[in-house]
């Protein structure tokens, strides 16, 4: 019998599960049918996008079941797996793991699991976790798996990934693999086999067989309710299948950070605690690991963030500077794969720390729609709520111009997005994988776009999600607030706690690429390294070496400014590396421009104030390499 770290009374086997499912009525059924069809049509900002690319047809499908439905009666409909099993089918056809069919009660919150992880090397596949308490012959990390159910496990990776949503093959594979031993039943329709064969060369080099049930238990908490009217629910960009096992993986095999948030996902602890030795203490340990890493090129900062879903995107960014700070200056690699995204203000405020230059946000794009007019017109004039004004007019033009989306505006405010300017100084390297999706997308993109760094991608490609996602349940909402309710809503209520997931706006990039949309392109790596054994079983250490000695060929660069005050009088004193001159602003005017033969340099102005802002500009042959602000 498998022995786990989570509550015995909470773990019951796959069979026993699905026995107590399956309460969907047929007039319920249709409700779902008819609602997916309504938000893939009015409400999906990328079908036009998803019908090119993929040659699919998901509102026809819909049609043809909803036609079937209507012949059927109480005595001939098809079982319950079924339904939900083609209703899931047709949102995995668009391939955007935005675009969800959610399962209601009992699948909602609910996870099917095997009690070990799998991952992937250039040597091969390699389990990597177990569950505390499990054993099996010669098997553990290490261990290498050769065949699931009789397949051999590179065919079984990828049959089971193309029946998800990928929007490429990078993707479908990372998530074909993911799900192999684990399944948010939220989402994905539960295993079709009670148990799995497992061949696997044992830790001894023996050719060994294990046989393992799938067994539920219940997920810990999301971080916010999507279905909510408030600004975090609307600004959501989120795979939610990577945030499921995120959660899960966390429930399941990282129990001391569990301890730590008291079972609330993201919870900012009211002091920092660190979760492993080689960590420094966090206030968020669910969001981020902040660590030193020593390399054969050096020692550098080692920080990474496992999610964006945090209810305050302020403080995410200011936990990050902190612990930015905190690491060597000379150099930085952030880390985030395996992100399935948050909180969009969260990833966009977090940018400007890390670069000299103005942070310019992504615009999104609505689908031009009736429906989504009708939306945007009630909520045009909601600037303390969900604030739809800045696309309202396009749309409205919309109908006469015919355009097929609405004008491109920003989610993110530009003065959010640069209002602490940059605080880490020295060079950035960012890892990323096929499961950064979403709102870590769209950080990787506004990476990219300012120049910020390198990427080095462990895949060929990001996931390739960019949009902002809203539930029907916060679609429904929207019509229905602030009162009266709008007669005309097409929204219903969906049966039993089920829910839809939809993209309804589109990220488009900035900068050389700007007007591309994010959506199945996604961002490819500047650098690639494929993961080793080394990687899988002892912390990254290849990974992390490929990622120092990018480090160690980019500049170094210090913008160290001090400053005092003698009643108008200010002293500014500069000390610099790789900086030749150096631009001073007192409250965005400009005061001084220096330029440096030595360092330190100590400059008096004139006419200041305590209080005022000064900014120092670096420049090193005349392009701008580093920024810092304080207030005197």
């Amino acid at each position: 019998m498998m022995t786990t770290a989570i509550d015995e009374g909470a773990v019951v086997p796959l069979p026993a599960f699905l026995a107590g499912s399956g309460t969907l009525t047929l007039a319920q059924r249709k409700i779902v049918v008819d609602q997916a069809l309504l938000l893939l049509g009015q409400n999906y900002v990328h079908l036009p996008l998803k019908v090119a690319m993929h040659a699919v047809n998901p509102l026809q499908r819909l049609r043809v079941l909803r036609a079937r439905m209507d012949r059927q009666n109480a005595e001939t409909m098809e079982p319950e797996w079924l339904f939900h099993r083609q209703v899931s089918s047709i949102f995995h056809s668009v391939r955007d793991l935005h675009t969800n069919y959610l399962l209601p009660a009992p699948f909602a919150g609910k996870v099917a699991f095997l009690p070990f992880m799998i991952e992937k090397c250039a040597e091969g596949y390699l389990i990597t976790r177990t569950i505390k308490g499990y054993s099996a012959p010669q098997f553990g990390p290490g261990a290498e798996v050769t065949h699931w159910n009789g397949t051999a496990i590179a065919r079984a990776v990828a049959l089971n990934g193309a029946q998800f949503a990928g929007s490429n093959e990078a993707a479908n594979l990372a998530r074909g693999l993911e799900s192999l031993t684990l399944r948010p039943l939220v989402i994905q329709a539960p295993p079709d086999e009670d148990w799995v064969v497992l061949s696997y060369v044992g830790l001894d080099g023996s050719k060994r067989e294990l046989r393992e049930q799938w067994q539920v238990t219940t997920n810990l908490p999301p971080m916010t309710d999507l279905d909510a009217i408030n600004a975090t629910s609307a600004l959501m960009g989120m795979d939610l299948d990577s945030d499921e096992k995120a959660r899960a993986k966390k429930a399941l095999y990282v129990r001391e950070v569990v301890a730590l948030e008291r079972g609330q996902s993201s919870a900012e602890l009211p002091a920092p605690a660190a979760v492993g030795g080689a960590d420094l203490p966090t206030t968020m340990p669910g969001v981020f690991r902040a660590r030193t890493a020593s390399t054969p090129s050096g020692t550098f900062g080692h920080l990474r963030i496992f999610t964006f879903s945090v209810p305050d995107p302020v403080a995410f960014r200011d936990e990050f500077v902190r612990l930015a700070a905190s690491l060597p200056q000379n150099g930085l690699i952030v880390d985030v794969r395996d992100n399935g995204g948050g909180h969009i203000h969260a990833a966009e405020f977090t940018l400007q720390t890390l670069t000299p230059k103005r942070i310019t946000p992504e615009p999104v794009q609505f689908l031009s729609t009736p429906l989504n007019l009708s939306i945007c017109r009630r909520h045009r004039d909601n600037p303390a709520g969900i604030d739809l004004g800045p696309w309202f007019d396009s749309l409205d033009l919309a109908t006469e111009t015919g355009a097929a989306y609405s004008a491109a505006k920003p989610i993110t405010p530009e003065e959010g997005a640069n209002d602490v300017g940059q605080t880490y100084h020295g060079p950035v390297v960012l890892i990323t994988d096929a499961r950064v999706y979403s709102a870590t997308d769209i950080f990787t993109a506004g990476f990219a776009d300012h120049g910020i760094g390198t990427i080095l991608g462990v895949d060929e490609n990001t996931g390739a999600g960019g949009a902002n996602v809203w539930t029907h349940g916060l679609l429904a909402a929207l019509l229905n607030e602030p009162p009266p309710p709008d007669p005309t809503s097409p929204y219903e209520s969906l049966p039993n706690g089920a829910n839809l997931r939809v993209a309804i706006r589109r990220t488009l990039r900035v900068g050389e690429l700007a007007g591309t949309p994010v959506e199945d392109l996604g961002i490819q790596p500047s650098e690639l390294h494929r993961m080793t054994r080394a990687d899988l079983l002892d912390g990254n250490v290849d990974l992390l070496a490929r990622a120092g000695a990018l480090l160690a060929a980019m500049p170094t660069r210090s913008l160290q400014v001090a400053t005092s005050i003698a009643g108008t009088t200010l002293t500014v004193t500069l000390t610099v590396v790789g900086i030749d001159r150096v631009d001073l602003y007192l409250d965005d005017r400009p005061i001084s421009s220096e330029d440096l033969t030595g360092s330190p340099l100590t400059i008096t102005i004139l006419d200041a104030a305590p209080g005022e802002l000064l900014r120092a500009d670096g420049y090193e042959f005349g392009r701008l390499v580093a920024s810092r602000r304080t207030t005197i």
